[in-house]
């Protein structure tokens, strides 16, 4: 799926970047990527989910806006997923994250299965 929307760099945004699922712990993830010549950024430190007040608090923090400052100048760049653990962006912050990208004019669209 990655390689048919010419995904170039991944971006996991999970705060923890693990998964019962072999394949998506993050040093897997790593190997696996690279050997398809997709690069792995984790960014769950700026923006991963899971925050004490609230994502849609959290997104006013210095942290916040430095993560998605960043993610910005790599979306200029490369073709970008992001990922985290919920299949849907319906039930994850990546739904936060999207809106926060339309309001700087990125175009998002979501791979799903």
């Amino acid at each position: 799926m990655l390689k048919a929307s010419r995904i170039e760099v991944v971006v996991d945004v999970r705060r923890w970047p693990t998964s019962k699922l072999k394949d998506f712990k993050r040093e897997n993830m790593e190997k696996w990527l690279k050997e398809a010549n997709i690069n792995y950024i984790w960014m769950g430190e700026t923006l991963g989910g899971y925050r004490k007040e609230g994502y849609e608090n959290y997104m006013n923090t210095k942290t916040f806006k430095q993560g998605l400052k960043t993610l910005l100048k790599l979306i200029s760049e490369k073709r970008v997923c992001l990922l985290c653990l919920e299949v849907s962006p319906r039930g994850c912050h990546r739904r936060f994250i999207s809106r926060a990208l339309q309001r700087e004019g990125v175009k998002v669209s979501h791979i799903l299965r």
